[in-house]
């Protein structure tokens, strides 16, 4: 079975943590099938590919408690009033992005 799950990098004091798609008999820092993003708790700082996200989930990977928690989070704040497209997208850009918000925010619904 694959899941998503942190992969810790770093050194100590200063660690950041790679969002993969990694099987799930693997230790945490095993080799992973794909990179998707990463998140960094003293920066405070969170990226994914959504599209890879969703291509893993669409195959049935399941995320871990934290990984689902961080991606909703990153959701929540996409749809939030200080989200604002930037303004070198053209509308139909802005349309599909749209699009992809409300069907990666179905996925996380299905999963928890």
């Amino acid at each position: 079975m694959v899941k998503l799950r942190l992969k810790r990098c770093g050194r100590k004091q200063r660690a950041f943590y790679q969002i993969v798609a990694i099987d799930a008999r693997s230790r945490r820092e095993g080799r992973d099938l794909q990179k998707v993003g990463f998140y960094d708790p003293i920066k405070n700082k969170t990226y994914f590919n959504p599209r890879a996200v969703l291509y893993f989930f669409k195959k049935g990977a399941q995320p871990t408690e934290t990984v689902l928690d961080i991606l909703k989070r990153l959701v929540f704040l996409t749809k939030g009033k200080g989200a604002q497209p930037p303004d070198t997208l053209s509308d139909t850009d802005i349309l599909k992005r749209r699009d992809f918000i409300k069907e990666f925010e179905i996925l996380l619904k299905e999963l928890h």
